[in-house]
């Protein structure tokens, strides 16, 4: 029998360890404007409801199960930094369910890194995307088109950039749903209203392509490990590790 959709329209928020808890509950925060007129709800979704590591200090929980949400409105995979970003490609039961939820969705999402981890689900292949700057050349192995800008759209795919970006895309996507007036309510009630004390981010500086090799310097056998039933990732990913080639010309 199959199982009928939640009416309040579950966005499901896939959760695992080493997530960044700053993607998370930003985007989190500004998505839960859609459930003040429309019904929908924000859930975290993980493979038990155990305490989860995170890149903080503290740890959570996730509020429901993959058994417990198959069949989400929507789905969305925050990301997560350094390693963990490289490891959770290679969890299969994540890789799974984020799978069979997309299939049905009628919005996938991801923040940051947690584009590469729907690239490894064989979600984004051909697609127009964004992920955190560090991770590009990863995503770009995995077969999407990379994209700089704070979030891309692709059909019902929608992937951002890092933390802000992921709340930037949370933001459109309440205008999108209920109007520009209600998404400004919400951006009005978290605060969010950019003005960093040292300007503007710069994603062309010259270490950038080099940036994820300092990151994973000396782990290489935690790539390898978490990847070795994954050829085709770890491939994209030592691809990815390797010093750019001259005047950006990609080989």
């Amino acid at each position: 029998m199959a199982t009928k959709r939640d009416d309040r329209k579950h966005v499901a928020v896939v959760v695992y360890p080493g997530l960044t808890m700053l993607e998370l509950i930003g985007t989190i925060s500004a998505l839960d404007g859609l459930g003040t007129k429309t019904g929908f709800r924000t859930v975290t979704v993980g493979e038990r409801r155990e305490p989860l590591e995170s890149d903080t200090p503290m740890r959570f929980i996730p509020q429901s199960t993959y058994d417990e949400t198959p069949h989400p409105f929507a789905v969305l995979v925050p990301g997560s930094g350094g390693l963990r970003a490289i490891t959770a490609m290679g969890d299969e039961k994540l890789l799974a369910y984020v799978r069979a939820a997309a299939e049905g969705a009628e919005l996938v999402a991801s923040v940051g890194s947690g584009a590469l981890i729907l690239a490894a689900a064989g979600l984004l292949a051909g697609r127009r995307a964004t992920t955190h700057w560090a991770y590009r050349r990863v995503l770009e192995n995995l077969g999407a088109t990379y994209v700089q800008r704070r979030w891309v759209e692709d059909d019902r795919f929608i992937t951002a950039g890092g933390a802000s970006g992921g709340i930037d895309m949370a933001l459109h996507l309440v205008g999108n749903d209920t109007g520009r007036r209600s998404a400004r309510q919400v951006q009005l009630w978290i605060e969010y209203d950019p003005q960093p004390p040292f300007g503007a981010i710069d994603r062309q500086r010259e270490d950038a392509d080099n940036a994820l090799a300092s990151t994973l310097a000396g782990r290489h056998a935690e790539v390898e490990r978490a990847l070795a039933h994954r050829p085709d990732l770890l491939a994209a990913v030592e691809k990815a590790l390797s010093p750019a080639p001259p005047n950006g010309i990609r080989l």
